[in-house]
């Protein structure tokens, strides 16, 4: 088998890891700005991460269904906890989102403190190892993310805000563990940023940044041999400044004209 073969082996199925979180976390990412409560991701996916290495520490195998209910089970509680604090100190959200995040943080460096390979662990859990995604795994998560389209466009507002926490915790749980925490925070809000100026086919570009951000990251990481989740994440930044100023000038020219006009 050729080097070129071997490396579009690895690539392909990586790139369909990134085309399914993206699927899911632009919508959810649209959402999250509106709210406000740009943190949740990385709360929810530290709260989710804490399950999946207390399951691990309690000697469950790695990609085990019980290490899944750990993490999912984690995800819920804290998206439970989240729906019950933004009813009770509505103003404080944000900042209660914080607090449960360095929880969770400090809960994972808890937690691999007397494991010999906690660091390989952690840098996983943050970093993700999206090149390695297996083909297997990416089948059940795209039957969950499939679940949770469907439930966020056919019920939309009818979920509430319970609704909302909870498939964001479903999404999460799944994700962290398919790209890492850094890919799932810029995914969810980094392309919704770059098009939050735009009135139509907003959700179309938003999907075709994160796209292409997936795509031209990868082939950029393995060309230079850098890690593929930092790369990702910076070319995703990049792609999302350019869309942003040309959609700004594109709106700032269609403002003139008008202004002449007038």
């Amino acid at each position: 088998m050729s080097m070129g073969a071997i490396e579009l082996g690895i690539l392909l199925p990586a790139l369909a890891a990134g085309l399914l979180v993206t699927a899911t976390h632009v919508p959810l990412g649209t959402q999250v700005l509106a709210r406000g409560i740009v943190f949740i991701d990385l709360a929810i996916a530290q709260v989710a991460g804490c399950g999946v290495l207390l399951a691990d520490q309690l000697g469950f195998e790695a990609e085990g269904i019980a290490v899944q209910i750990a993490a999912l089970a984690a995800a819920l509680g804290g998206a439970l906890l989240l729906t019950w604090t933004e009813r009770v100190w509505p103003d404080v959200q944000e900042a209660v989102i914080g607090v449960v995040f360095v929880l969770g943080a400090t809960g994972s460096v808890l937690l691999l403190a007397s494991n010999v390979h906690g660091s390989e662990h952690l840098r996983d859990l943050l970093v993700g190892q999206i090149l390695w995604a297996q083909p297997s795994r990416l089948a059940w998560a795209a039957l969950v993310y499939a679940i949770v389209l469907a439930l966020w466009f056919g019920a939309g507002d009818k979920l509430g805000r319970p609704g909302f926490y909870l498939l964001f915790a479903v999404s999460v749980t799944v994700s962290v563990q398919l790209v890492g925490l850094y890919l799932v925070f810029a995914t969810l809000i980094v392309p919704p940023l770059a098009t939050r100026r735009m009135h139509r086919g907003r959700l179309g570009v938003a999907w075709a940044l994160g796209a292409g951000g997936y795509a031209a990251g990868l082939l950029l990481s393995t060309a230079f041999d850098l890690p593929s989740g930092p790369v990702i994440v910076w070319v995703l930044v990049v792609l999302a400044l350019g869309c942003y100023v040309l959609s700004s000038g594109g709106r700032t020219a269609r403002n003139m004209a008008s202004s002449e006009r007038s």
